[in-house]
């Protein structure tokens, strides 16, 4: 009888253990990338023909579209290393494009980051003809960026604030601008804060025909600055850069155009730049025209400026409005006529297509209670606009093509998941990126029609590896806020689930303007392996998109104007609520967490939410909109002159007195983005009001509190203290 017991009690732990699978550590996510999804290194599509490359351990190789079958080795490690003289190889390859007659390759080597955006690097440009390789500026000086023009006669490059030009066939250079100088001149790439929020850090282009260069020139004299400092000597050393916080002066950006024979340099008077952005520059086909656009400082007027290069003249071809703000984006398409472009817009309440006559009319190509989530390709010759949008559900991201006159839509995609194209610049196949909520990021290639016609990666292996681990699958959730708004949420349960058993929840939460965590993709691949390593441990994890988030048109992304924060923690408390109605859940045992704004958020319905959190977990959280940056802040709040108390009524610190529960602040000393006075801000407010908290701060680690044992041993804490506390 005691062997039968034996036996039954082994069998039991077997089939409990089959059913876990092995045990994930934050070792296993965070040190080995044992559950990361892996892409196609160096996929690039070819500019002029059907062919595209990628890199592998031999070199870059060119592939067919419409076959799959490799053409040839383009360059291999053994001529770059011949080259060079033995110092490069594609391991310290970073990134490289073709010129437009592909003749000719620009290669960056061992590339050193320095905000999100922007990076230093050496560059060189290797004719595929010819076999041969030169170094750009040839002063083994890491520059911001080199960008070869269409013809690939020249490299136009940043190298300490200035700008210059640099003929590949005689190897001389010319410069630009003399007056760069950091912390005061930049010219041809971005500040710190139009590279942050404005998606830019290159800030000068080639006209099509290379005769001449667009750039920005930002002083940023008058913009105060920000010192943290550095521990890293007996005296910590002081970095100082511009950081415009709500409220405070921007750098004052000009518009120049460069003329490449008569070496003539040409301010565009644009008016008053105070108060005012230039977020984009863009070519027209004709070299002559150049477009610019110029946002004023509330962020909801966007004017398109034809500048003529040739007459000097200008006049503004196309306007968007908004009565609360506007996203710049990239989705601005400007035809071979230049008369007319593709855009999209939210001035019908949801973001649509249109077709725009400049300085004319404009015709809605879509409409429908949802949204065009942007557009991936315009193929003129054909007159198809290729987008994105999830007409098929809130949830998803479909892949539809639509003729220039909105009739014969047609969607690409299966209409269940998440997909990203990456169009062929001949527009006749497309690189698909998709997913769904329990599936790995799958590479394909299809023809213009939709067609796969072959799998590049479909991540098999790491799939396994998360079946060996017993990965659970996520479900969608979905309930009504007492005010009567329908939210979307994903749940993830452990295995062995038993609906009679009561489970502690950690709930895990973004919602900043226009962002979307919850939909049907397989998206935050670490994150989610962490969610499952607590999973194993028997804890539920919840995501909740709340108002202010995207795809579901203006009056629920911007309810929160001028009031950020207020109906985002409403609806986090709200869904905490919830929660608490499920039997399955042990109410007394919910838990919240989020990173940057998800940080900000996870304090501010905590101290808010009246006991509807037993815990709460902040890494780099603003702690008052008053010290972020203005470019972001005011966009949805306006400056706090004009609106203190949107400002001080959503701030955490207001209400540090009110926290009742375990919380733990994480911070960098470092973060230039949300600065670590954000920190010491709440500890003060936190202090003053008697409260018990827990704290732990990286020293020298930037927003992403990454490098070395970091991240590893930041998810150990962020798991040691759920385990702790909930």
């Amino acid at each position: 009888m005691k062997k039968f017991l034996l036996l039954i009690i082994v069998l039991t732990t077997v089939l409990c253990s089959f059913g876990q699978g092995k045990k994930i550590s934050v070792e296993s996510i965070w040190d080995d990338f044992m559950f990361y999804p892996r892409g196609v290194a160096g996929y690039t599509a070819m500019p002029s023909s059907d062919y595209y490359t990628v890199v592998k351990r031999g070199g870059i190789e060119r592939y067919s579209f419409e076959t799959g079958d490799r053409i040839d080795m383009l360059l291999s490690n053994e001529t770059l290393s011949k080259l060079s003289g033995g110092e490069l190889n594609t391991g310290r390859l970073s990134g490289y494009s073709f010129s437009k007659d592909e003749k000719n390759i620009i290669l960056s080597f061992d590339e050193e980051s320095i905000w999100r955006r922007s990076s230093l690097a050496y560059y060189y440009v290797y004719n595929v003809e010819n076999k041969t390789l030169k170094m750009v500026a040839d002063t083994n000086t890491k520059l911001h960026f080199a960008d070869l023009s269409e013809d690939g006669q020249r490299v136009l490059f940043a190298r300490d604030c200035d700008l210059f030009i640099q003929d590949m066939n005689s190897g001389a250079i010319t410069q630009i601008t003399h007056d760069g100088e950091p912390n005061a001149i930049l010219n041809g790439y971005a500040d710190w804060v139009y590279e942050e929020e404005l998606d830019m850090s290159q800030a000068a282009s080639w006209s099509p025909d290379g005769s001449k260069v667009a750039f920005l020139r930002f002083d940023e004299r008058r913009v105060k600055e920000f010192t943290m400092p550095i521990y890293d000597e007996l005296y910590p050393t002081d970095f100082t850069y511009k950081y415009p916080k709500a409220g405070e002066d921007n750098s004052l950006v000009d518009v120049y155009i460069y003329d490449v024979a008569s070496k003539s340099l040409t301010r565009v008077d644009l008016g008053d730049n105070t108060n005012c952005y230039f977020p984009r520059v863009y070519w027209q086909p004709n070299s002559r025209d150049a477009i610019i656009l110029k946002l004023n400082r509330h962020q909801n007027r966007l004017d398109f400026i034809r500048y003529n290069t040739v007459t000097k003249q200008q006049d503004v071809v196309y306007t968007d409005e908004n009565d609360k703000w506007l996203d710049i984006t990239d989705d601005y398409y400007f035809l071979s006529d230049g008369k007319t472009m593709i855009v999209t817009s939210e001035r019908d309440g949801f973001n649509h297509i249109y077709k725009v006559t400049l300085g004319g009319g404009r015709v809605q190509l879509t409409s429908g209670n949802w949204e065009v989530n942007g557009i991936q390709f315009v193929n003129e010759k054909k007159k198809l606009i290729y987008y994105q949008s999830n007409e098929s559900g809130v949830l998803n991201r479909d892949l539809y093509v639509i003729n220039f006159d909105g009739k014969k839509k047609k969607m690409l995609s299966s209409g269940d998941g998440w997909n990203e194209s990456s169009f062929c610049p001949t527009g006749n196949y497309y690189r698909n990126q998709y997913s769904n909520l329990n599936t790995l990021l799958v590479y394909t290639i299809c023809n213009a029609a939709g067609k796969q016609l072959r799998v590049l990666n479909d991540n098999k292996a790491v799939k396994e590896t998360m079946d060996e681990y017993g990965f659970q699958p996520r479900e969608i959730i979905s309930f009504t806020t007492p005010d009567g708004t329908v939210l979307y949420g994903w749940m993830l349960k452990p295995a062995n689930f038993n609906p009679n058993k009561r489970y502690p929840v950690m709930m895990n939460c973004y919602g900043g303007p226009g962002s979307q965590q919850v939909m049907n993709a397989y998206s935050s691949a670490q994150d989610l392996a962490f969610y499952q390593m607590l999973a194993q441990h028997g804890y539920i994890s919840v995501c909740v998109d709340g108002r202010g988030t995207a795809t579901r048109g203006d009056a629920f992304k911007k309810v929160i104007y001028q009031q950020m924060g207020k109906y985002e923690a409403i609806d986090q408390i709200a869904a905490a609520n919830y929660l608490k109605t499920l039997p399955y859940v042990d109410g007394d045992r919910i838990g919240i967490w989020g990173w940057s704004f998800g940080g900000y958020l996870s304090a501010l319905s905590m101290f808010r939410g009246e006991g509807a959190f037993k815990m709460a977990i902040s890494v780099a959280p603003v702690t008052n909109w008053r010290y972020y940056d203005n470019i972001y802040t005011e966009r949805f709040m306006r400056t706090p002159q004009e609106n203190p108390d949107g400002y001080d009524l959503n701030s955490p610190t207001t209400y540090a007195d009110q926290l009742n529960g375990k919380y733990l602040l994480i911070h960098g000393t470092a973060d230039d983005n949300v600065h670590f006075q954000n920190a010491m801000e709440l500890v003060k407010g936190l202090n003053e009001a008697g409260k018990e908290y827990d704290q732990f701060f990286f020293p020298n680690k930037n927003h992403f509190i990454m490098g070395g044992n970091t991240r590893t041993f930041l998810y150990n804490k962020l798991a040691k203290y759920i385990m702790n506390n909930l």
